[in-house]
């Protein structure tokens, strides 16, 4: 890869998932210095929230991003008010994650490259509810929600073994199923998702704090939305089933049973909650969410560096009809590629550098003898083939790069993957078949061996994934840093 774009690639991922880091959340978490009221950015959460005027504060959560969200909570309430409302808390992390805090316990529950439910979230989780239960009405209670959170906060229904719970999520996963219908059966295989955890809660406030890894998405759809009121949908959760094979295969029979007893009893939800949010339980307790960043964060983030490294950017967002935002790895790989040809022909044309800046989080089938890789990976893998299959070959100065916020793609060490004149000239060098490793889902071997693995470590946030291109025509008659 040409040194200046190589930089450059870098410099723009890491100020996207920089603007979404823990640190960057937790500084924004205030109290009005006059009012005492809880902000966050300098907002007052609505219904307004004065922290002298509550008694007890518990705090738990869970997410890549919950510990360092939950320090920001300490950093902002102080020492003083830590002793005088006895905060306490517990947040649910991957393993990696944790960080020593003074009052709010920061627990390892899964590890870090395996996105499932363990027993260990499962105990957590039973002791957030059991603290959230054991609040009053003068007491305020907050939650932290980040990605991730679904696996970290989990609570099979009763008689339902985690067992068939994660079986279940791991066969639609591999079968190609997008974030909404994921969901959706977790949501009704959960006792704390869908609302539940708010349910639980007995204090009068409960403050939600939510970092997004939904591209589009509305607050049920994060985590699974355990503290939304979501209505029960027994009989789409039995069509997604029926759609992706799971009847067919007998999948976690005994959860099953109980979708199909849900849905002969289906009947409409009477709750009412306002789109941001905000409801009142049936314990009385009041709940409001308040969104602290997405992946729209990190794109505006990283469009704002390409441009002050000169870039134009000709594309900063998904601007495609919500509809269409879930697409397969490849169809995203061979969408990117033939972008790119345009984005270098046009930056060729007035030696202007051009890029695109896009989120997205896209699916992968993964075949029953699949390799090692991640939707990441796949993706630039695919816009590779394209180039491979239209002949085109592939220009010195332009890269293409897709790589998740959280550090982790697939079961990898990698967070994704980029791939330049380099990378595919390293490929074709050593006889590489691509073509083969797209098709096994192994596109992991590959691009080690191509040198288009980008590693990131964990970034202790996630807002799904960043997908950037960018076209430095003028770079075409130097020399590649890689020779």
């Amino acid at each position: 890869m040409m040194e200046s774009v190589r930089s450059d690639l870098k410099a723009i991922w890491q100020a996207g998932i920089r603007s979404v880091s823990p640190a960057s959340i937790a500084a924004r978490f205030s109290r009005h210095a006059v009012s005492g009221e809880l902000r966050y950015d300098n907002v007052s959460i609505d219904p307004a929230v004065i922290v002298q005027n509550v008694e007890k504060i518990v705090v738990v959560g869970g997410g890549k991003a919950a510990a360092g969200m939950a320090a920001g909570i300490e950093n902002m309430l102080g020492r003083q008010a830590i002793h005088e409302h006895c905060l306490q808390g517990l947040v649910s992390v991957p393993i990696g994650s944790g960080i020593q805090l003074s009052a709010i316990e920061v627990r390892e529950t899964r590890p870090a490259a395996a996105n499932l439910p363990t027993d260990a979230s499962v105990a957590a989780t039973h002791e957030m509810l059991v603290l959230l239960d054991s609040l009053g009405p003068k007491d305020l209670a907050i939650a932290l929600i980040s990605g991730g959170g679904s696996a970290l906060m989990t609570m099979p229904r009763e008689g339902v073994s985690l067992d068939e719970k994660v079986a279940l999520t791991r066969f639609l996963s591999e079968a190609g199923a997008d974030i909404d219908a994921l969901n959706a059966v977790r949501q009704a295989a959960s006792l704390v998702k869908a609302g539940g955890l708010a349910r639980a809660c007995r204090a009068g406030r409960l403050v939600v704090f939510v970092l997004s890894d939904i591209i589009g998405g509305t607050l049920d759809i994060i985590a699974s939305g355990p503290c939304l009121p979501v209505p029960p949908r027994p009989k789409e959760v039995l069509a997604i089933l029926e759609r992706y094979g799971a009847l067919r295969a007998g999948i976690a029979p005994r959860l099953i049973e109980r979708f199909v007893v849900d849905a002969a009893s289906e009947c409409d939800s009477t709750i009412f909650y306002s789109p941001l949010g905000n409801w009142t339980t049936p314990r009385g307790c009041v709940v409001s969410h308040t969104l602290v960043g997405s992946n729209a964060t990190a794109v505006q983030q990283a469009a704002m560096t390409a441009r002050q490294r000169g870039y134009q950017v000709c594309r900063a967002g998904d601007q495609r009809p919500l509809s269409e935002a879930t697409e397969s790895a490849e169809s995203v790989g061979a969408r990117l590629a033939i972008e790119a040809v345009s984005l270098f022909a046009a930056a060729k044309q007035d030696g202007q550098p051009r890029a695109i800046i896009e989120g997205g989080e896209s699916t992968v089938v993964v075949p029953a003898a699949h390799g090692k890789g991640g939707r990441n990976q796949q993706t630039v893998l695919a816009a590779i083939d394209a180039f491979q299959r239209s002949g085109t070959a592939w220009p010195v100065g332009l890269v293409i790069a897709s790589i998740g916020t959280d550090g982790e793609d697939g079961p990898t060490d990698a967070a994704g993957a980029c791939v330049d004149c380099d990378v595919v000239a390293a490929l074709g060098e050593q006889g590489l078949d691509i073509a083969g490793a797209m098709d096994r889902c192994d596109a992991y071997p590959l691009l080690a061996a191509g040198g288009g693995l980008v590693h990131t470590g964990s970034t202790g946030t996630n807002v799904a994934d960043l997908r950037i291109v960018l076209a430095r025509a003028n770079d075409a008659g130097k020399s590649s840093s890689k020779k």
